[in-house]
């Protein structure tokens, strides 16, 4: 695929993902549905298995940003290691992509884990188990982790 269509996939692929984490949230599989949906390589399986990883694992917020977690996901269901090939090495091209990936997500959003994301976007943190809480988080939060799925989505687009 030529520099122009994937560029092209790329901003629809931001579009779209921004959009969905806004109407269906859960940002892991709305990286992975916008990768399935525009380049493919992504089942249905790894979507629904990607649903914990939202609020940096169980909602507890100490994990990855699950847009991030979502987007190593998508790396890895391209250039990871098959199950049949697990005593072959440890794949270290995909831990590259993967910690371009990592690397340039702490540079625009000034870390990685959901609680950090929350610290930098709102002003606190959250308990995402707590109604009340959530409540809270959502409304501070606005559009600004739907941006975050947007771009990773866009980056992994244009990486893989």
């Amino acid at each position: 695929m030529d520099k122009e269509k994937r560029a092209q996939l790329a901003e629809q692929a931001y579009a779209k993902a921004t959009q969905y984490e806004l109407d269906y949230g859960c940002c892991p599989q709305c990286v992975l549905a916008t990768v399935q949906e525009t380049i493919g390589i992504i089942s249905d399986e790894t979507i629904k298995a990607s649903h914990g990883l939202s609020g940096g694992g169980g909602l507890m917020g100490q994990g990855a940003c699950g847009a991030l977690t979502g987007g190593l996901m998508a790396l890895s269901a391209k250039r990871g290691r098959d199950r049949d090939k697990l005593d072959r090495g440890r794949g270290i091209g995909n831990f590259r992509k993967g910690r371009e990936l990592v690397e340039r997500f702490r540079e625009e959003f000034g870390g990685i884990t959901c609680e950090e994301l929350q610290q930098r976007f709102t002003g606190r943190t959250y308990d995402l188990w707590d109604a009340t809480e959530y409540k809270a988080f959502d409304d501070a939060r606005g559009e600004q982790c739907a941006r975050a799925t947007g771009v990773v989505t866009k980056w992994v687009v244009e990486m893989i």
